[in-house]
């Protein structure tokens, strides 16, 4: 940013908060902060498809929060446009004949979203062909065999990254490996999870990139960033953003939810700059190795919208889980049966927590339901995706 963009953004008086998706923890920008090192790994593992050939499988891990998805989604998001029509991402005199006119494809697949074979395989094709692809009259198989006509039997091939693989909602990495199995030779791809190699069920790829969790310093560089690009210039101090990394432990999603709710807290009482108490009260709300919301935010709908009736629901009425229940349906048109369900569900997945009332947190009733996800950011969001 040169010095006269810094200046009109002084002189521009737009409000605190100038771009929400900036400082959303959902969000992704096009070049993350801090992650040199990685992209310079990944970079060095793609670099057969220069050649026209495909890398190994791989599997890239790390703690919630490191920017696993941050760099994958932005370096997929870069390769793609080098596509040419004809060829690989790069064409130079020096490459063989048959490599420049192969077809490299790159293609971001959320295991979240993306919760069955169907879909995967649906996710993969559509990132491949250009015609649209049909998701409702076609068997799992025949999309196989489609997905499968569509990479071998042409000179196309394609590096599929498979996002938070290992969830509780989504699939193991050894069910990614069988359900890619028929397409071996065809795809190279590369499972992007929490847990350690050793930690996975079956034998997980030897290619590996690990993430660890951010440094303070770095981490204050990355909610700088946001801040900069998403706030009044004069809104954050560099102490408050140094405060909210070292408050957030490494985990970028958690210091970014609390940099929202803090700007949203200042916005609403009308202040130009966020205070110390903003700062405070957003990082009280949200709970430590916070729920990140882009998982909350790919439930289905009827979950997402019991999630967020519970925060409505007053404290008397949430003594315990069928309380609770009942206080939700009576604002949505579920019965309290399938919410208590739901309620019970999402509890096993860890997205809320049941919390005996004596205390403790084993067992099951008498329980409260507690979010175990920053709740004024998911409503935030929540709500300008539903209105529109």
């Amino acid at each position: 940013m040169n010095i006269d963009t810094r200046i009109r953004r002084r002189q521009d008086d737009a409000g605190l908060v100038r771009d929400e998706a900036t400082i959303s923890p959902v969000s992704h920008i096009a070049d993350p902060v801090g992650r040199g090192p990685t992209f310079e790994a990944l970079l060095d593992y793609l670099d057969p498809v220069l050649d026209g050939a495909l890398p190994p499988d791989a599997y890239v891990w790390g703690p919630a929060g490191a920017g696993k998805s941050a760099v994958v989604t932005a370096l997929f998001a870069h390769l793609r446009p080098r596509r040419s029509r004809r060829g690989s991402i790069v064409h130079t005199a020096t490459r063989p004949r048959a490599a420049r006119e192969r077809s490299q494809s790159f293609v971001y697949v959320d295991a979240r979203a993306a919760t069955t074979d169907f879909a995967r395989y649906h996710a993969i094709l559509d990132g491949v062909v250009d015609e649209s692809v049909p998701t409702q009259g076609v068997r799992t198989d025949a999309l196989l065999d489609r997905l499968r006509d569509t990479l071998c039997r042409s000179s196309r091939r394609a590096v599929v990254a498979v996002d938070h693989v290992g969830e509780s909602e989504t699939c193991s990495l050894s069910a990614l490996e069988a359900a890619l199995a028929p397409l071996d030779g065809a795809l190279a791809w590369v499972a992007i999870g929490r847990d350690r190699p050793t930690d996975l069920d079956g034998d997980p790829p030897a290619t590996r990139f690990e993430v660890p969790a951010y440094e303070t310093r770095t981490l204050a560089d990355v909610v700088t960033t946001r801040a900069m690009a998403g706030l009044d210039a004069r809104a954050l101090t560099h102490q408050q953003c140094r405060d909210l990394a070292a408050w957030a432990d490494g985990d970028a999603h958690d210091a970014l939810a609390a940099l929202f709710a803090a700007a949203d807290r200042a916005s609403e009482r009308g202040r130009a700059r966020v205070e110390d108490d903003d700062i405070a009260h957003a990082c009280e709300a949200t709970p430590r190795h916070a729920v990140p919301l882009s998982q909350v935010l790919t439930l289905a709908p009827n979950r997402q919208r019991v999630l967020r009736e519970l925060l409505d629901v007053r404290p008397a009425d949430r003594s315990s889980v069928e309380e609770t229940a009942a206080a939700i349906a009576a604002g949505v048109d579920l019965s309290a049966g399938t919410v208590r369900r739901y309620l019970y569900e999402l509890a096993d997945d860890g997205i809320v927590e049941r919390v005996r009332t004596d205390g403790s947190t084993s067992g099951r009733p008498p329980s409260r339901v507690e979010p175990r996800f920053p709740t004024s950011v998911f409503r935030r969001l929540y709500e300008a995706e539903t209105q529109g």
